[in-house]
């Protein structure tokens, strides 16, 4: 291992631990079911719907081994201290830049998805691609389902729920649930076939919707429109 792998891994285990890690659990109380499905090691795609900025951050919370999610470039090329802060936050959370503006946005993203699981990694994703802005689920992306497909990947919905409403006044009644539920068998999907990937797609978001009983629409949320 080099050099720059050992201090990406001590600075996960920093920003794991020591900082946003005993805040999560002090805050969210989160209560989580099926570690069992995902596996300690080798290629998994989490996937998991979108209410909160700290989603992402239970994930890695809840997951018992390094995962990675992609995050927007703007988080860390800010500058003055604050932008070196989130850099390294984010960089410390295992947060991978990817330039997500222009045309070609998709393929970055794609690409660094890919390289992640390839090399054996655990990828994060939120399918939706975006929070939720009115605590919806909205149609998912087929971008994982395409990576899935095209590197043999196993995908593991995980249902979130209580990341959205979390507040001194509910701090007792409620707590943060994280609902790891097994792998999806993408065995049937042909990678040529548009409709067996959007079809698979959906039924990702469904087995999510199946714990979160969140209501869906089908249509894409809006990047922005959310206020949590």
């Amino acid at each position: 291992m080099s050099i720059h792998d050992l201090r990406a891994a001590f600075r996960y285990r920093v920003a794991r631990h020591l900082l946003i890690g005993p805040f999560l659990f002090a805050w969210g109380r989160p209560k989580t079911t099926g570690h069992q499905n995902i596996p300690r090691k080798g290629p998994v795609i989490l996937a998991a719907n979108h209410l909160a900025i700290s989603d992402s951050f239970y994930v890695v919370q809840c997951a018992r081994r390094p995962v990675m999610f992609l995050a927007k470039s703007d988080y860390f090329t800010q500058p003055g201290l604050k932008g070196r802060f989130k850099k390294t936050f984010f960089s410390g959370m295992g947060q991978i830049p990817v330039d997500r503006s222009g045309g070609a946005a998709a393929s970055p993203a794609i690409e660094a998805a890919t390289s992640i699981v390839e090399g054996g990694g655990a990828w994060g994703i939120h399918p939706e691609g975006t929070r939720s802005p009115d605590g919806r689920m909205h149609r998912g992306k087929t971008g994982v389902v395409r990576v899935a497909v095209a590197t043999g990947t196993p995908i593991v919905p995980i249902a979130l729920t209580g990341t959205d409403n979390r507040s001194w006044r509910n701090f007792w009644k409620s707590r943060v649930t994280v609902d790891i539920l097994p792998a999806m068998d993408l065995s049937w999907v042909d990678p040529d076939d548009e409709k067996q990937i959007r079809e698979a797609t959906n039924r990702l978001m469904q087995a999510i919707r199946s714990e979160t009983g969140q209501e869906y629409v089908d249509v894409y949320a809006k990047p922005g429109s959310a206020t949590k």
